[in-house]
């Protein structure tokens, strides 16, 4: 690799791109990063939804399946054409089921640990060229990662969705040691108990009944656009400063373990 001092200066424009990006988290995030004056990239599989949010942020779609290595190739071509990158927000990945490890299926957790940890490998090796571009352009580049407090606490029935999670908090940690001595920030957002339209819902199989549960009582769980006002912080920071690991919870969410489903109250002294 050739060296290159960066700039350290704001380029005309600045571009993004946020996988998983048609709906929850993502989509908060593509419209918090339009609102800011960034050219963004939303990439994900569903293109009528890609559709829905290119029409009402003006941000350009990439349909892709990103456990796909051919698609993700051609994301890289798409992301190139367009110049220099400045930031990826690797946000794609879910969580499939509730069974314990003894009686979990293997397919599942294969399939959590592809669209959590892969997805996320394989979009950062495909963009970092583009993003090293960006870094030279700007003074850094931001690789933002969106994981989750399953990644530092396991708990019962979560087994697959840990592993996931707890793998690519160490994939991170290990990219950040590798790109010391590049003006590359690798930061991690990991949301506790976050209400989005779509990630309970897909993990207990539709049954909104049981989403309903999860919920009941708990005064403000996180929304995505919570999650999206870190992930645009840390990207926003001065160059020089890196967020490695935010840790991010409801109030009513005092640890993994520790959910208060009544209102919020202030005890007497």
């Amino acid at each position: 690799m050739t060296d290159v001092t960066p700039t350290d200066a704001t380029p005309t424009v600045l571009r993004a791109v946020v996988t998983g990006g048609s709906s929850g988290i993502g989509a908060a995030t593509v419209r918090l990063l339009r609102s800011r004056g960034w050219h963004v990239t939303a990439v994900a599989r569903r293109a009528d939804r890609l559709a829905a949010l290119a029409d009402e942020t003006g941000c350009a779609v990439v349909v892709a399946d990103l456990t796909v290595q051919g698609d993700v190739d051609a994301l890289a071509g798409r992301v190139r054409a367009d110049g220099p990158l400045h930031a990826l927000v690797a946000n794609a990945g879910g969580a499939i089921g509730t069974d314990p490890v003894a009686t979990a299926s293997a397919a599942d957790l294969a399939r959590m640990f592809e669209i959590n940890v892969l997805t996320a490998q394989r979009s950062i090796a495909a963009l970092l060229p583009a993003l090293r571009a960006g870094a030279v352009e700007r003074g850094s580049g931001d690789i933002v990662a969106v994981t989750s407090t399953a990644g530092q606490v396991s708990y019962e029935g979560g087994g697959g969705y840990n592993a996931a999670k707890f793998a690519l908090r160490g994939l991170l940690g290990a990219l950040r040691l590798e790109l010391a001595g590049e003006p590359l920030r690798v930061v991690q957002i990991a949301p506790g108990m976050v209400r989005t339209e779509e990630f309970a819902l897909t993990r207990f199989g539709g049954d909104p009944a049981k989403v309903e549960a999860l919920y009941a009582g708990v005064e403000h769980p996180l929304l995505a656009e919570d999650v999206a006002d870190a992930i645009v912080h840390a990207i926003e920071l001065p160059s020089h400063v890196n967020l490695d690991e935010v840790t991010m919870r409801p109030v009513a969410q005092a640890a993994q373990h520790k959910l208060v489903r009544e209102p919020l109250r202030v005890r007497e002294s």
